[in-house]
């Protein structure tokens, strides 16, 4: 019988595991794309700001 209880801990420990480099993998992801968002509309800012400067 603790044997089998060990067995458990340690598959749910292992789950727990793989739950957590799901969220985070998924939260870099989640980063990446935010960040070149980010990137782009401050590219658009940039580009609006510069053209008006030389009108």
């Amino acid at each position: 019988m603790p044997k089998q209880n060990k067995q458990a801990g340690m598959n749910q420990a292992k789950n727990a595991q793989a739950a957590q480099n799901t969220a985070t993998e998924f939260a870099s992801e989640t980063n990446v794309s935010e960040v070149r968002r980010q990137n782009q509309q401050s590219a658009a800012k940039s580009g609006q700001q510069s053209g008006q400067a030389t009108e």
